[in-house]
Formats: C-alpha cells, structure tokens, sequence
C-alpha cells in the first residue's frame, strides 16, 4: 500500500473500524471502547491538577488516534497522557495568571490619590455605601458638573427628584465621614 493510499483511507477507514494504515491501529470501535470505559475517570484524574480537565482528556484522545503506532498499553498511556496534560495546563493557567496580575491595572474610580482634600479611597469607600440612584446624582453634579435638570434628563427623573436624591447622598456621605456642614446651624 502506498503513503498515498494509507492517506486516503486514514480519512474514512478509522470511522467504520478498518485499520488505515499497515501498523496495527486502533478502529473507531475501540477508540469509543476506552472512551467509554475511562473517559470519565480520565477527566477525575485531570480534575485533580487543572480547572479543564475535559479538554485535558480530549487532547490525550486525540493525541491516541493520532499515533502512527498504538501503544502496547493504551489505557496506561492515556493515563500518562492525561496526567502530564493537566499537569502542564495547570502551569500554563498559573503562569497566565501571573502574566494577567502583573499587567493588569486596579479600576480606581478616581485618578488622583485625593479628592476635594479627601483620600480617594475613603471618598470610593462612602460613594459605593450609597444607593445608586444617590450616587449616580452626586457623581454627575459634583464631578460630571452637570446641572439638575441635566441629571433629571440622563437618569430619567425630575430635576426636583435628582435634587433631592443628591441632598440625600451628601447628607449621607457627611455621616460617614464625620464631616458636618459649616453653613447649616446646629439647631436644624
């Protein structure tokens, strides 16, 4: 048989349990025999080193029919197979992580460290304590500059609503932060 051949049968021959090539192969029947038998007990053994422990198993498949020479013992090698795979694709996702850590970047609400005299975190820490129909007010009039109508039209609100929620998230905000109100009176 030429290579030639051996090519053209290997794309149907293995579907209908022929052999394709002059080495003993395995046919599809046997292929699905060990998938059956220990495909799940494969992807337990994967589970234990890596978070894809079915791709794991179906490379090794793919890695089996692929073989120009079966192996003399195809369970233990796909047992090998299986355990090296998830073993290296553990590495590959800790190693990814790493990559992924390294470059990526906080999200930070505020660029500057301080705000209006404020740590930008304890200002993040009190907006995020807030309902959001409040923040989103507070945000869009006092760093968006937006007026209350211009609120009211963005949030879908009267003007009086928005007012009244950002006078309620800044009486709030006070609260939390231990910050009173120079112009009001303490008898109000």
């Amino acid at each position: 048989m030429t290579d030639c051949q051996e090519t053209n049968q290997a794309g149907f021959g293995g579907m209908f349990g022929v052999p394709v090539s002059s080495y003993p192969l395995m046919t599809s029947a046997e292929v699905a025999r060990l998938i059956d038998n220990h495909g799940a007990t494969l992807v337990l053994c994967a589970r234990q080193w890596c978070q894809e422990p079915e791709d794991v198993v179906q490379e090794a498949f793919i890695k089996l029919v692929r073989q120009s020479r079966p192996p003399d013992d195809a369970v233990a090698w796909l047992y090998r197979v299986v355990r090296n795979g998830a073993i290296d694709a553990s590495k590959m996702a800790r190693r990814r992580q790493r990559r992924e850590a390294a470059v990526a970047r906080p999200v930070r609400w505020f660029i500057e460290p301080e705000v209006d005299g404020l740590e930008a975190e304890t200002a993040v820490t009190a907006l995020e304590r807030l309902v959001p129909e409040q923040r989103e007010v507070i945000v869009a009039r006092h760093w968006g500059g937006l007026s209350f109508e211009q609120i009211a039209e963005v949030v879908g609100c009267s003007a009086s609503t928005a007012f009244r929620r950002y006078s309620a998230g800044v009486e709030d905000l006070r609260k939390q932060l231990g910050v009173s109100c120079p112009n009001r009176s303490s008898n109000a």
